[in-house]
């Protein structure tokens, strides 16, 4: 039995009819989207994101990443990566359509969700995220990413309805070296977010929720 059918068999039938709906990055971003976000300490199995029906962004890229699987693209996520101490990491579910990138990403913030398949390349993905991503203080967070990591290939394959395979994952995950996106003479030179653009940015953000509020 496959990853995916055995996945499934874990599911009621009426949450098993929702996911077969999810035929696009697009629909499946807002599936995510219809979850509370909640970042809580427990980081979920794809089973029991659905179950629950909350995520945040990491149990919920990854479940991202098995819809995408689900639909016939690749698993793949990736990290991005803030400076140490500053905001949180955000995961990416990644896609490519015709040879161009895109993403599926669950957040608390609007403008670090879905992106269109139209980048020729990764950093050049990871890049739409830069002036986004910004910490409660208005400070632009943003420093590398990581390569996409394909979850086809981890030897747990029951890390979708496992949590304990899952928890291995993540650790896995996250073990990854990241790649700098700005130079440390960069960094010394970036602006504040300015209050207009972070009042847009926080549109429909908990930020109870957010890095240093929690």
């Amino acid at each position: 039995m496959s990853v995916i059918s055995q996945f499934e068999s874990y599911l009621p039938k009426d949450l098993l009819n929702a996911l077969h709906g999810l035929k696009s990055p697009f629909l499946i971003q807002q599936y995510l989207d219809s979850m509370p976000y909640k970042a809580e300490a427990r980081d979920r199995s794809p089973l029991n994101v659905i179950l629950d029906k909350q995520c945040h962004c990491l149990d919920g890229g990854f479940l991202a990443a098995l819809l995408l699987w689900k639909s016939g693209f690749k698993p793949l996520v990736l990290d991005l990566v803030p400076a140490p101490g500053m905001d949180d990491d955000h995961v990416l579910a990644v896609y490519q359509i015709n040879g161009r990138w895109g993403a599926v990403a669950k957040s608390n913030y609007v403008n670090l969700g879905f992106r269109e398949a139209v980048y020729k390349n990764l950093r050049e993905l990871v890049m739409t995220y830069f002036e986004h991503f910004a910490s409660i203080h208005q400070v632009k967070t943003l420093r590398g990413y990581t390569r996409p990591f394909d979850l086809s290939k981890f030897p747990l394959t029951d890390w979708a309805w496992n949590e304990d395979s899952a928890q291995k994952l993540y650790k896995k995950f996250y073990s990854r070296k990241a790649i700098p996106l700005i130079s440390k003479q960069m960094e010394k030179r970036l602006s504040l977010v300015t209050d207009r653009n972070y009042a847009a940015e926080i549109m429909y953000t908990d930020l109870n929720e957010s890095f240093g509020n929690r």
